[in-house]
C-alpha cells in the first residue's frame, strides 16, 4: 500500500465519499464539492484523485447497474475503506491538535 497521508483535495474527495456514502459516483462527488467548497470541481481531476485514493487503498470502486437513462453505461460507485476511516480521523486529530496550539487565537469576535 501506498502511504496514506492526504492532500488538502485528497481529503475533501474522501469526506465527500464518506458523506454520499451509497450515492458517491464521480458526478456526484463534483456536485457535492461545489456545493460545499464553492469552488468548481472539474471531472477529470476528481477522477484522478479516486485513482490515487484507490492506489492508496483508501477508498474501494464497484460498478453499479446499467440504465437506460445512461444508454446503458454503468457508473462506479466509492466507498471509504476502514484504511480511509483511520486516515481521515488521522487528518482530523492532527488538525486540531494544531488548532489547539495556537495561542489566543479566537475567531469568535472577528467574524
Amino acid at each position: 500500500m501506498k502511504g496514506t497521508n492526504l492532500g488538502e483535495f485528497e481529503e475533501l474527495v474522501l469526506l465527500t465519499i464518506a458523506a454520499l456514502v451509497n450515492e458517491a459516483y464521480s458526478v456526484a462527488i463534483c456536485d457535492e464539492l461545489e456545493k460545499h467548497t464553492g469552488r468548481a470541481a472539474k471531472l477529470g481531476v476528481v477522477h484522478a484523485v479516486l485513482n490515487r485514493l484507490e492506489e492508496k487503498s483508501l477508498v474501494k470502486s464497484h460498478l453499479g447497474d446499467a440504465t437506460s437513462a445512461r444508454g446503458g453505461k454503468r457508473k462506479r460507485y466509492y466507498e471509504v475503506t476502514h484504511a480511509g476511516k483511520v486516515a481521515l480521523v488521522k487528518a482530523k486529530e492532527v488538525r486540531e491538535s494544531l488548532w489547539n496550539i495556537i495561542p489566543g487565537f479566537n475567531l469568535e469576535g472577528s467574524l
